[in-house]
């Protein structure tokens, strides 16, 4: 069974990738040595080969999306993580539930459940948005156990799941790697018959094509 947090499923490329951020951010993340790093690699088998495992996946998802989509500076990103990490004793703080945000502060749901403010420890009672944690699923633990891409379109969702494909994005009803579908186009089979092959719309089809390549 694939380890969330020791095996390593991706490249750096491929994550920045699917993630669809720049290679040499994922790198600067990746690279941290501060003793508490937001987004966690793994020492790869050989020079090049995959050392982004699912929980470093996640973390970058949730980092990206809090600084780039939500505009939260990395210093306050981090102190948010710290705190999470002093309640919990958790070093993966991104890659947990207890982050949330209202679009102007970053919260961490504490032991007793109630919300405090990430600089300052305040309590509050913000209608909290979570609207990046949705496309993460969670386990019974509070562990994610799959990322949905948001790029891709709903009626054909596309996951990463290290249950499958061994951390390259599927298609969440079939399993059917992504990249199966891009080949199958790739040498030279029209829309109309990978949709067959697929048995979705061929509207949808070209989306994920489009976003895929």
């Amino acid at each position: 069974m694939t380890d969330i947090y020791t095996t390593p499923l991706l490249t750096a490329r491929e994550t920045a990738r699917y993630l669809k951020m720049p290679e040499s951010t994922l790198d600067t993340w990746l690279s941290d040595n501060s003793g508490a790093s937001l987004v966690h690699a793994v020492r790869p088998e050989r020079r090049g080969w995959p050392r982004v495992p699912f929980v470093g996946i996640i973390e970058a998802y949730v980092l990206r999306t809090l600084r780039d989509e939500l505009g939260f500076s990395m210093p306050t990103v981090r102190r948010a993580a710290d705190l999470v990490r002093s309640e919990f004793a958790d070093a993966y703080a991104l890659a947990s539930e207890r982050i949330a945000t209202d679009g102007i502060e970053l919260f961490v749901r504490v032991a007793d459940e109630s919300l405090v403010r990430a600089p300052d420890r305040q309590g509050a009672f913000p209608e909290v948005l979570a609207d990046y944690l949705r496309y993460i699923s969670w386990d019974a633990a509070g562990a994610p156990e799959r990322l949905r891409l948001p790029q891709y379109p709903s009626e054909a969702e596309v996951v990463i799941d290290p249950r499958f494909g061994w951390g390259a994005p599927v298609l969440a009803k079939s399993k059917v790697p992504v990249e199966a579908m891009v080949s199958l186009w790739r040498t030279g089979e029209p829309i109309s018959v990978v949709a067959e092959e697929y048995e979705l719309p061929a509207d949808v089809v070209e989306n994920v094509l489009r976003q895929a390549a």
